[in-house]
């Protein structure tokens, strides 16, 4: 019986080769790398193991603790209004022609509209033929004054001429007396001459002196007549001249109160112009702020990315829907490209702390109470209880609990279940 024989003769025996073959070099750099791998990944997994809740980095918003300047804030939504914007009135009953339409612009002492008022324009006729009338009754008295004064300076030469002659008779009538020329009676009758001459010449100058006082009063009360009507001529004057209605300010037309042709009344409202030069900000405050509200506070307007200084100059005494009305004026040049009713935001400034510790305003205020955040450092976020204190639109002091320099979470806490640590992933 033949037996089958086996390939073991056909074997040949090869040496085991030294050195390092491509396989053992892939397989000693797999366990290298897994190593270096597990090295440096046991940090972190001893990180996320001493973690008691998961978060992802990318839902959480981070501030860094800072020191500076914190100012204390209101942040308000408003509206740019202008500041002069005037309505002009008829200024008297009549047709009205207006000069410009809605839209228009307009420049300061432009012609806006006219008023045609025949009553306003008659009464100026009569009160200037008064002022006529009245000078020349001032004229006319003037030269009655200059008459009547002649006539007494008249009055007065004359006594004075027959007192001249009555004394001359009285020196004639001593001189005869001495020589027993004239009798006793002639002699008192010259005495008699004297006495009344001189008594009218002493009236005379009297008279005349009061009747002078008595022209210059009738002379200034005829000169306060034409006065007096001077005004009145002037006053219809400056009302005929008002007839014309010029624009105050450089702007533009805002809104027609009246049609072309309109029969219009004594004040009645016609046009309003607005100027674009002066603008202010009525802004709408929360009513829990009116006890910190005052006059004269600053305030900055965010306008097209830049601030704008501001001074608050008015604020409303009653609180509507909750909210209270304040104005605040720009105190430099007004910003360039604002338009009228454009939604602009701004801040009031209540109150400043110089070199103090603060961070970022966030959701957090609000989720812990002010009592707590996260400090972050390597992918941890460890609670830390806080201490707050002056709160504004854009930071928070912190009194205590954290430091210059840290990191911490400024987001809504919700997502961290009040977790002790709480690990944050890529």
């Amino acid at each position: 019986m033949n037996m089958i024989r086996d390939t073991s003769s056909q074997d040949e025996i090869i040496d085991k080769p030294r050195g390092l073959t491509k396989k053992r070099i892939v397989i000693g750099a797999i366990v290298v790398g897994a190593i270096a791998a597990l090295v440096f990944a046991w940090p972190s997994y001893q990180r996320w193991a001493s973690a008691e809740q998961t978060v992802s980095k990318e839902r959480l918003r981070l501030a860094r603790v800072t020191r500076g300047d914190l100012t204390r804030d209101i942040s308000a939504q408003g509206k740019v209004i202008a500041a002069i914007k005037p309505t002009l009135f008829s200024p008297a009953a009549g047709n009205v022609t207006l000069k410009v339409q809605a839209g228009d612009s307009v420049q300061k002492d432009q012609l806006i509209a006219s008023v045609e008022s025949p009553e306003i324009r008659n009464l100026l006729d009569q009160e200037t033929s008064a002022l006529s009338s009245a000078q020349t009754r001032y004229q006319r008295q003037e030269i009655q004054t200059r008459k009547t004064m002649l006539e007494n300076q008249q009055k007065i030469d004359l006594a004075n001429v027959a007192l001249i002659a009555a004394r001359r008779e009285l020196r004639r009538a001593e001189a005869a007396r001495e020589k027993d020329a004239i009798s006793e009676f002639d002699f008192d009758k010259a005495k008699d001459d004297v006495a009344t001459a001189e008594l009218k010449h002493e009236h005379a100058t009297a008279d005349a002196k009061l009747q002078q006082e008595s022209l210059a009063f009738e002379l200034k009360t005829a000169q306060l007549d034409i006065e007096h009507q001077q005004l009145k001529v002037k006053e219809l004057v400056r009302q005929v001249g008002e007839l014309d209605v010029m624009s105050p300010v450089t702007g533009i037309v805002g809104n027609l109160l009246v049609e072309n042709k309109d029969a219009v009344s004594k004040n009645q409202p016609l046009v309003t112009v607005v100027d674009l030069t002066a603008f202010e900000v009525e802004l709408q405050v929360p009513d829990s702020y009116a006890s910190a509200l005052e006059i004269g506070l600053d305030a900055e307007v965010s306008h097209q990315g830049q601030r704008y200084p501001a001074t608050l100059v008015s604020i409303s005494p009653e609180v509507v829907n909750s909210q209270i009305t304040a104005r605040v004026r720009f105190k430099g040049s007004t910003p360039d490209n604002m338009k009228q009713n454009q939604r602009v935001s701004a801040r009031i400034l209540l109150e400043g702390k110089p070199d103090t510790l603060m961070v970022e305003r966030g959701p957090f205020l609000e989720s812990s109470g002010g009592h707590y955040t996260y400090v972050v450092e390597d992918n941890l976020a460890k609670r830390q209880r806080i201490q707050t204190g002056l709160v504004s639109v854009g930071e928070v002091e912190i009194l205590s609990g954290l430091k210059e320099g840290q990191t911490v979470v400024i987001s809504s806490l919700t997502d961290f279940n009040n977790a002790d640590v709480v690990y944050l992933s890529d």
